[in-house]
């Protein structure tokens, strides 16, 4: 395969792949149909109201304040290491043929 070939195949790649994840649905937090909405507030309503009867305390679930971000810290400096050294890699070996 010729060198001058190989950029316009890469860019090929990356607007395909591109392309590709335009149309992957994104997902958003707005109710569809109001209504059915409406229909879980009465029964979250009723439901509250028969534990309070119960005499049971609800509570609302842990939204993530204190959540361990470190592993995620670390993925992501290693991906970001990873992609410089391919980086680096790809310019030194590109000057090597330049010469």
């Amino acid at each position: 395969m010729s060198v001058a070939r190989r950029p316009l195949l890469t860019a090929t790649a990356a607007g395909s792949l591109l392309c590709a994840l335009w149309f992957v649905p994104s997902a958003n937090a707005t109710a569809e149909r109001p209504a059915a909405g409406q229909e879980r507030a009465q029964d979250a309503a009723a439901r509250a109201a028969a534990a309070e009867a119960a005499g049971e305390e609800l509570r609302l679930a842990d939204t993530g304040a204190g959540m361990d971000t470190t592993p995620y810290v670390i993925g992501g400096s290693a991906f970001l290491a990873i992609g410089a050294g391919f980086v680096a890699y790809s310019v030194r070996r590109s000057h090597a043929y330049a010469l």
